[in-house]
């Protein structure tokens, strides 16, 4: 599962995305949640990734 909240961040270089998705731990079954900021190309790359 993935929660596709996606937040446009400008720099003064570069154009940066933040990408937010809840992931299943396997050893404790909780949802939590993995940040990360990239170029938006690679932002659908890391919400299909499991």
């Amino acid at each position: 599962m993935a929660k596709k909240t996606v937040a446009s961040l400008q720099t003064s270089s570069k154009r940066l995305t933040k990408a937010i998705k809840m992931v299943k731990s396997p050893k404790t079954g909780a949802y939590m949640f993995v940040e990360s900021v990239m170029a938006p190309e690679f932002v659908d790359g890391f919400l299909n990734k499991k």
